[in-house]
């Protein structure tokens, strides 16, 4: 009797068993391992994120605010030499860079075009001066026609027509001569303003200075000041006493005063700080860029520089000024870093309530009724390995620390990097650890 185990189709039913069981080992497997990675999810999200921070101790400081604008070195008194006259340069002693004194010929202008016009003004005048002596001569005859006429009228001999007629002829001579003398007067006037342009053709030096700028050569032709403003012939400036003059933004300008201090950086001399004060604020505002998303308004500051070592500033060099607004001592501050801005409202508005409303506003008045909320400052100060968020009220600031006003109290520890954990990770009772050893590396190493 043939073994029934070892049948083809026994054999091909264990072989089918095998593979089932193997195949449902491999889902129990495939489900356990799932269940585990979502357990193991599931238990790091509930683990409490540890956020990597660094901190300093708050102290006192002194603070001193500075307000940083760019410009221009200039010197504080300068004269526009211009021509009055048009003419043909013929003399032009000086060059630029060359020193001048009060009353040096600086520019002779050819004159030979007012001569013929004086020589016109003297002969009309010639003339006019003759015309009165006659008319002067018949003045008297008429005269003394007039006074016998007047005798033998009181006498009966002469009559009313003849005492009127000569009356007349005198009255009219005199006339004549006020009409000469009128002409005489404008004559001399018109002879004077042809004196004053040849006068013109002769420029001397208005100050003792320096030629800083020189805009035309011997021989040009130059237009007076009657066309226009006239031929700027060159700049005289006084190079002993310089200033700078800087930019300063609308929102800036309001903290700088008179007598303001300010330390000068010129980038011909970049291994020395001049000092400086402030000496005058624009009232008026310049503005680039008018009528444009680009408009920029500015206010015009200038500052005196202090150059007791001699040094060459010459006009138009490039300077960055830092000028001393305000200055506290032993205060109590933070890094600026440390100070962020948190709005509980993310739309940063609060509505009115309503009972504050008109029963008629509509939806649009609704939207202007809104009030803008600034946001808070605040800092994070760092109490048994946690995260405290606290409001402060900060003052004055230079470019590291801020002073604080309200809230904090010496001593406290607050958290001052990194900028993303100040300004994103960090929250209120959020678990930190401390790592100042990037500070201390950072430090080692410069």
């Amino acid at each position: 009797m043939a073994d029934i185990k070892n049948t083809p189709e026994v054999q091909n039913g264990s072989k089918k068993k095998k593979k089932n069981k193997k195949k449902k080992f491999l889902w129990i497997s495939a489900a356990v391992l799932l269940l585990l990675v979502v357990i193991a999810v599931i238990v790091s999200g509930k683990k409490e994120k540890v956020v990597e921070v660094q901190t300093e101790k708050i102290k006192k400081q002194n603070i001193t605010q500075i307000v940083t604008a760019t410009g221009k070195v200039q010197s504080e008194t300068k004269v526009n030499i211009s021509a009055e006259v048009s003419g043909e340069i013929i003399s032009l002693p000086f060059k630029e860079g060359d020193d001048v004194k009060a009353g040096d010929l600086l520019v002779k202008i050819r004159p030979d075009a007012y001569f013929p016009q004086l020589k016109q003004q003297y002969a009309a005048m010639k003339v006019y001066e003759s015309n009165i002596k006659s008319q002067e001569v018949n003045l008297r005859k008429f005269e003394l026609d007039l006074q016998r006429v007047k005798d033998l009228y009181s006498k009966g001999l002469a009559s009313t027509s003849d005492l009127e007629t000569a009356q007349a002829n005198y009255d009219g001579s005199l006339a004549q001569i006020n009409t000469v003398k009128a002409q005489i007067n404008q004559q001399k006037a018109s002879l004077s303003s042809v004196e004053y342009d040849l006068s013109k053709t002769t420029i001397n030096a208005p100050m003792s200075g320096t030629v800083t700028q020189l805009n035309n050569e011997l021989g040009e032709k130059v237009l007076g000041t009657s066309y226009n403003i006239g031929s700027q012939i060159m700049t005289i400036s006084d190079l002993s006493k310089m200033e700078c003059q800087v930019e300063v933004g609308e929102t800036d300008v309001t903290f700088i005063k008179l007598g303001d201090t300010a330390r000068i950086q010129i980038d011909a001399f970049p291994n020395k700080v001049f000092t400086g004060y402030v000496y005058e604020i624009a009232n008026t505002a310049t503005a680039k860029g008018l009528g444009t998303q680009e408009e920029v308004v500015n206010f015009i500051v200038k500052i005196r520089i202090f150059n007791d070592q001699g040094f060459d500033l010459r006009p138009g060099m490039s300077c960055t000024v830092d000028i001393e607004v305000n200055k506290k001592s032993d205060v109590l501050a933070v890094p600026i870093q440390s100070v962020t801005t948190r709005d509980d409202d993310s739309t940063g508005f609060v509505m009115q309530n309503d009972k504050d409303k008109p029963e008629n506003l509509t939806n649009s008045k609704e939207t202007k009724s809104q009030k803008k909320i600034k946001p808070k400052e605040i800092v994070f100060v760092i109490e048994n390995g946690v995260a405290k968020k606290k409001e402060v009220k900060t003052g004055i600031s230079d470019d590291a620390y801020v002073e604080i006003i309200e809230g904090l109290s010496p001593e406290e520890e607050v958290v001052k990097g990194s900028f993303k954990a100040i300004n994103k990770d960090l929250d209120n009772g959020a678990k930190v650890k401390v790592d100042n050893s990037k500070k201390k590396n950072k430090s080692d190493k410069e």
